[in-house]
This record gives structure tokens, C-alpha cells and sequence, in this order.
């Protein structure tokens, strides 16, 4: 009996260091597996709190300096108005007759008054120099021109010159990349137009980190429209750095062939399209969202007077013509200058700029002088 409760005692024995080595064992693993996961949990919750004060930290827009700014594109001027008067000289006296009809001044037409941008907002503080075309096509533009490296070495070299040109103004590379393209055939649906694959934009995407620049995702509807191309792109614009460009010119609602005559927007479609931006712009708490609008005769934008900036969109109409010098200028003082919404933009072409006897590309220098002085400039 002593013997079987002695080979208990020592069962008990062994039974109870089995237990508590099995208990340090397990304390020990799960007291080191539970703390990483932990951590890992608060890691997510402090990214979190920081993303939140990156957002907190954008400081207010600074409406001295913006208005400084637009005064400064506005490139009006000083006009003083003064009233002069005919004088009449006497061996004796000077006197002062009836004073001639003060000078006229005409007021400008800008810095147009608009609602003042969110916080965060690129233009006017910032020019933007872009690269435009499709990778898939040469023809269309220097980003399917060029290899990627002489292409973004170009990019930066042209960036380089305006700033030279304007050194007040800091100058953005951006990567403008033709998403939905206009088309020759008719294609499944009927709509004459190519929406571009993912990986297109991706690409796009990539070049643009590489010089630490803006995407802008241009699109050409051709007998498609707007409400049913943009919402497609929604997930890339909901980036922070990418941005929008819309061409009336393939805007084909006559139904006539892209590329037959030009096509138009009306104000309508511009507004859809900035209301579409700042939907984004207000959920995803973004900073202000860039729309350029393409145009270089009257008829492409209709009613321009009804489109409406918003504090999360800002709009540039960009001078899109090509060809002798003279009328670049003259195009840009007829369609932008006469009918300004709220920035301007200014395209400027490798190849078509030359086709025409003594023409050529304008320089930075040249293109300040305008009135108001672009703050978008494309090549292409």
C-alpha cells in the first residue's frame, strides 16, 4: 500500500511539472504572439491618426497670396486715369481751364471672380508642364513618341525653362495621358471611341512618381459622353495626384464621325463634370482636383458663362490650336482671353508648330506675355 501511494505521489509529481512546464510554455508563446498582434493592431490605428494629421496639417489657403497670384496671371497693365487739362500760359499768370473727359478704363476681364479654392489647392501658386499623348500611338503625342527615360528627361528639361522664365512660380511636371481616344471605326457598341486598359494607366501612374508629378486622364467621349466615361475612371481619380482632362473637340453630338468636323461641350457637360470631381474630391477628403478643358474655336464650349468653378475643382481652358505663331496668339485672345471662366492653359506642338513657311514653336518667354499668362502648358 505504501509502495502504491509512493508511485503515485511521484505521478502527482510528475504529472504537476508537466503542467506548469506546459503552462510557462504556453504563457510564454501566446504572451509573445498576442502583444505582436497587438502592436500591430495599434500600428494600423497610429497610421490612421497620422493620415488624419497629414490632412489636418495642409494649412488654410492663403487668399492674400492667392489673389496676389491671379493678379499676377491676369498680366493687366497699370492704367492710371488721369484727368489732364489744358493749361494757358499769360506773361503773368498759368491758369487751369475746363478739365478734358477723363481717360476710360474699361475693366478687366481678369483675375475673374470666383469662389476662392479649398485648401490645399495647386493653382495659382503652381504652373503645371505636361507631356501629352497615348503610349500605344506616336502620332498622338510625346509620350508615345519617345522612349520613357528621353521622354521624362525632356518633360524635366522643358520644366526646368519655364521656371527659368517665371522663377516666382513653381513649376510641376505632369504625365497627360489620352484614356479614351476618339476612333475611325464604329467599334461593338457604336460609340467610336477606345477606352485604354488598366495597365495603360497604370504605366502612366508610374512615369509621373518618377518626377514626382501630376496624371492627367484625358478623354475624348466621340458619340459616347461624359456620365458614362468618367465613372470608369473613378478609382484613379480618387488619387490625390490625378487629375482631369475632357476634349470637346471629339465631342460628336451630331453623331457625325470623330474627326469629320469638330465637335462641342456645352457648359452643362463641363459642370458635370466638375461636380462629378468635387463628389470625389468631398468624400475622399482631398485636396482641390485640376479639370482642363481642350478648346480653340468659339463653338467647342457653348454657354461658357454658366460654368461654374467650385472650391474643389479648378478649371483651365487650355489653348489647343496649332500652327503659325500669329494665330496661336490671335486663337488664345479670341476664345480664352474673351471668355474667361477661371485659369488658362496653353498647348504647344513639336511637329505641328513647324508645318506652316517661318513658323514655329513659341517660347516660355513669348507665352508669359499673354494675357492672362497661362498657368497650364501642354506639350504634345
Amino acid at each position: 500500500m505504501n509502495k502504491f501511494f509512493k508511485q503515485f505521489s511521484k505521478l502527482r509529481l510528475v504529472s504537476l511539472f508537466l503542467f506548469t512546464t506546459l503552462v510557462v510554455v504556453v504563457t510564454f508563446y501566446f504572451g509573445n504572439i498576442f502583444p505582436i498582434k497587438y502592436d500591430q493592431a495599434n500600428d494600423v490605428l497610429e497610421k490612421k491618426e497620422e493620415k488624419k494629421e497629414i490632412v489636418k496639417k495642409i494649412p488654410p489657403l492663403d487668399t492674400a497670396l492667392y489673389d496676389l497670384k491671379m493678379n499676377e496671371l491676369a498680366n493687366n497693365p497699370v492704367i492710371v486715369a488721369v484727368e489732364n487739362t489744358i493749361k494757358t500760359t499769360t506773361p503773368a499768370t498759368t491758369t487751369n481751364q475746363a478739365p478734358v473727359k477723363p481717360v476710360e478704363v474699361k475693366p478687366n476681364l481678369w483675375p475673374v471672380k470666383t469662389v476662392y479654392p479649398n485648401a490645399g489647392a495647386i493653382l495659382p501658386f503652381s504652373r503645371i508642364v505636361a507631356y501629352y499623348g497615348n503610349f500605344y500611338s506616336k502620332k498622338m503625342g510625346a509620350l508615345g513618341e519617345y522612349p520613357e527615360d528621353e521622354m521624362l528627361a525632356k518633360l524635366t528639361a522643358e520644366a526646368k525653362k519655364w521656371e527659368e522664365a517665371d522663377p516666382n512660380t513653381k513649376v510641376i511636371p505632369a504625365i497627360h495621358y489620352i484614356t479614351v481616344t476618339a476612333q475611325g471605326s464604329a467599334g461593338a457598341d457604336g460609340k467610336y471611341r477606345l477606352r485604354m486598359p488598366d495597365s495603360q494607366i497604370d504605366k502612366a501612374l508610374a512615369m509621373a512618381k518618377k518626377v514626382n508629378g501630376l496624371v492627367f486622364l484625358d478623354v475624348q467621349v466621340a458619340l459616347s459622353d461624359l456620365q458614362s466615361e468618367l465613372p470608369p475612371l473613378e478609382k484613379y481619380l480618387k488619387m490625390p495626384e490625378v487629375h482631369l482632362g475632357i476634349d470637346p473637340e471629339f465631342s460628336m453630338k451630331t453623331g457625325k464621325k470623330p474627326g469629320s468636323v469638330i465637335g462641342t461641350f456645352d457648359a452643362v457637360d463641363i459642370n458635370y463634370a466638375a461636380e462629378f470631381l468635387a463628389r470625389i474630391v468631398k468624400e475622399n477628403n482631398l485636396t482641390p482636383k485640376i479639370l482642363i478643358v481642350h478648346r480653340f474655336t468659339a463653338p467647342m464650349v457653348t454657354n461658357y458663362k454658366n460654368i461654374k468653378p467650385l472650391p474643389e475643382v479648378q478649371i483651365v481652358m487650355d489653348m489647343d490650336g496649332w500652327g503659325i505663331q500669329a494665330r496661336k496668339l490671335n486663337t488664345y485672345k479670341e476664345v480664352i482671353y474673351k471668355q474667361p471662366v477661371q485659369f488658362t492653359g496653353f498647348k504647344l506642338f513639336y511637329k505641328n508648330d513647324f508645318r506652316e513657311p517661318n513658323s514655329r514653336i513659341l517660347t516660355p518667354v513669348e507665352v508669359l506675355k499673354l494675357r492672362p499668362k497661362p498657368i497650364y502648358i501642354q506639350y504634345q
